[in-house]
């Protein structure tokens, strides 16, 4: 644990979350208080100064979403300081001619999605304090990539989180068209195969297509964190384009699709089992994929995308789970499956299991939450 002070506001945040607690009825004020307490906790504990890989550029895109709600400027910093940590890149290889994009870890898979979706808070920050440095890698390793004849680069699932909205921000930012087109491209690959046209879900990557892969009964395994990076990744896509973009029909009706088959296969506990189709594969509660569905759910229903009436009892549901048993009164995010990429049979997951991934999307659906409730009379 890092020996800092407690920011300011955790002290009175852990009070009012005692108070919360309490009562069955949500309010803002108590969403924003459960956001403070598990994003200062998490700070606290964990020092900004860390990679730029996948796991920690997804907290952080919690962690900026959060920021755009409260403006608490200790957010924003310790953002900053991540990004000024890793030079404003991801994997900084600068020989492009060994460039990669298969898995891995070393400074030379620039091209892998993976290293690619820190982008996403780097351009963030670079709205709030413009500065060319701040996007300039972001911007060098996207026209690179769109430079070249392949469209296969993301090729599992949780890609379409990391880099979907990288491609969209960058077209927002820059009116280049190309952002456009190589993003849409991009996807229909991933869909090629990826995408279950029966269950309108997504399975992880190639190496889980029914009837090769099976669930431990039998069943389509679709993977929640999975199908929550799709998700989530979709609604972010939507939240960029421009309502003339000639593919945004196209997003939108695999989000809406996708948003009745996250619905039905719900518990009613509120939370979604590691595999969707099959909660006796691996049983029991699961944050990150629980959150992940509940920001795009709620998302799409401030938006106007997805009706209230339908979608709301499961979003609520959904928060009463992530606020309620996942969130722990000293601030921590339990039950998030460790790092992987399957529903796992026996593995254990508990109120201790966090990761900062999970923080990140725990934060996503409550500033959703959040902004719901602000409009309520």
């Amino acid at each position: 644990m890092r020996k800092i002070k407690l920011l300011p506001i955790v002290a009175a945040v852990i009070l009012l979350f005692a108070v919360a607690m309490e009562v069955s009825a949500q309010t803002k004020e108590t969403v924003l208080a459960q956001l403070n307490l598990a994003n200062g906790y998490w700070q606290i504990n964990n020092k900004p100064q860390v990679r730029a890989f996948w796991d920690h550029a997804a907290y952080q895109t919690g962690n900026m979403e959060l920021y755009a709600l409260t403006k608490n400027e200790a957010y924003r910093k310790y953002a900053e300081d991540w990004a000024e940590h890793n030079q404003w890149m991801g994997a900084k290889s600068a020989d492009q001619s060994k460039w990669k994009y298969s898995y891995g870890e070393t400074d030379d898979y620039v091209l892998f999605g993976d290293w690619q979706i820190c982008f996403q808070t780097y351009i963030d920050l670079y709205h709030l304090q413009p500065a060319e440095y701040k996007i300039a890698r972001a911007k060098e390793v996207m026209q690179y990539e769109m430079s070249t004849a392949k469209n296969d680069y993301w090729w599992w699932a949780d890609g379409l989180y990391m880099v979907m909205p990288v491609m969209s921000k960058l077209y927002k930012l820059t009116g280049d068209q190309k952002y456009s087109e190589k993003l849409y491209e991009y996807f229909m690959y991933a869909n090629s195969i990826m995408y279950d046209q029966e269950e309108k879900l997504y399975y992880r990557d190639a190496k889980y297509i029914y009837p090769k892969h099976k669930s431990a009964n039998g069943k389509k395994d679709f993977w929640a964190r999975g199908d929550g990076w799709v998700f989530a990744g979709l609604a972010k896509v939507l939240k960029d384009l421009p309502a003339n973009d000639p593919h945004r029909k196209a997003y939108l009706t695999k989000y809406k699709n996708m948003a009745k088959a996250i619905a039905k296969s719900q518990q009613k506990e509120g939370y979604w089992t590691r595999s969707m189709l099959d909660a006796e594969h691996a049983p029991g509660a699961e944050t990150s994929g629980t959150a992940f569905f509940t920001y795009g759910l709620l998302w799409g229903i401030n938006n106007g995308h997805l009706k209230a009436k339908t979608y709301l009892p499961t979003a609520k549901k959904a928060w009463k789970y992530l606020s309620e048993t996942a969130l722990q009164q000293d601030g921590k995010v339990g039950y998030v499956q460790p790092i992987g990429e399957k529903a796992i049979p026996g593995q254990v997951v508990n109120a201790n299991s966090t990761a900062n991934f999970g923080v990140g999307a725990f934060l996503l659906a409550g500033c959703e939450m959040y902004r719901y409730l602000s409009v309520q009379k």
